[in-house]
């Protein structure tokens, strides 16, 4: 669940090269971290084989992207809210059109559209565009939608992935109207991407740009601020193509911590071959 912690991911990292070792806490709290005794430098700052308290803080902040609000462009018109029953409530969750056979697909987190206890969320409608009470591009209701087997039985974090089959407005299925990006699968731990989505706080969506890393090989993992909840199901684009004016989708909020208990660091479910099969079904 998406919280207000610290951002003890980016540390633990550079504790870890430090020679550092951390124990796990319960509850999602930031790890204990213990190591040789520190000593102090000529400064007075505390020193650990090496790495200053000063020279920490520094490598902790040094890779994470500057969030704003993400402007009314084609690219992110494609990203929209997620409500339940119309655009007048609250939005809890965001998605994205993503390219298919029938032209009538998003993704977006699995927990944003199924309880692995209740089912399947119902009146569930997508607001592609949705600022300030405006629905430039239509509400969509929620058909169908796909979720791997793995997260309907035990909630599974690899695969908190689901895409959803969008009901046809005036005679045009979604894609049609508004473009798509394509899926990507197996691309790797370090990927260029922009992540846009919809904090729950905000009626227009921010976007921030960095590169992934490696969170473990079932995860991806993003050092973005303010990314809080409501931004679940934010999907990660990258290789933007300036001609179709549109990118590929290699991961959403999601996974880890269903997205991260600090709103400074944010992760997805690897896009691997159990999402190429997801989506697979889901266009079958």
């Amino acid at each position: 669940m998406r919280g207000t912690g610290a951002v003890a991911g980016a540390l633990l990292l550079v504790l870890a090269a430090a020679g550092c070792t951390t124990a796990a806490r319960p509850g999602g709290l930031a790890p204990t971290v213990t190591s040789a005794p520190p000593s102090a430098s000529a400064s007075g700052s505390v020193d650990t084989h090496g790495w200053s308290s000063k020279r920490l803080k520094g490598a902790a902040g040094k890779h994470t992207g500057v969030t704003r609000t993400a402007k009314p462009t084609v690219l992110n018109g494609l990203v929209g809210a997620v409500f339940t029953r119309n655009a007048d409530g609250d939005h809890f969750c965001t998605a994205s059109v993503v390219d298919s056979a029938g032209l009538n697909l998003i993704v977006t987190a699995a927990h944003c559209v199924w309880d692995p206890k209740l089912g399947q969320r119902s009146d569930l409608v997508f607001v592609p565009g949705y600022r300030s009470g405006d629905t430039p591009s239509g509400v969509w209701p929620l058909l169908a939608v796909t979720v791997d087997d793995g997260w309907k039985s035990g909630a599974d974090p690899d695969v908190d992935v689901a895409f959803a089959v969008v009901q046809a407005q005036n005679g045009q299925q979604v894609q049609q109207v508004l473009g798509a990006n394509k899926l990507g699968v197996n691309r790797g731990y370090q990927v260029p991407v922009r992540v846009t989505g919809y904090p729950g706080s905000s009626d227009v969506p921010i976007t921030c740009s960095n590169t992934t890393t490696e969170q473990s090989p079932t995860q991806l993992r993003i050092d973005c601020p303010d990314y809080t909840g409501g931004t679940s199901g934010s999907p990660w684009v990258t290789d933007f193509d300036p001609n179709t004016r549109t990118g590929t989708v290699v991961g959403v909020i999601g996974g880890y911590q269903e997205g991260g208990d600090s709103p400074d660091t944010s992760y997805s479910s690897y896009f691997g071959d159990r999402v190429q099969a997801l989506y697979d079904r889901a266009t079958g």
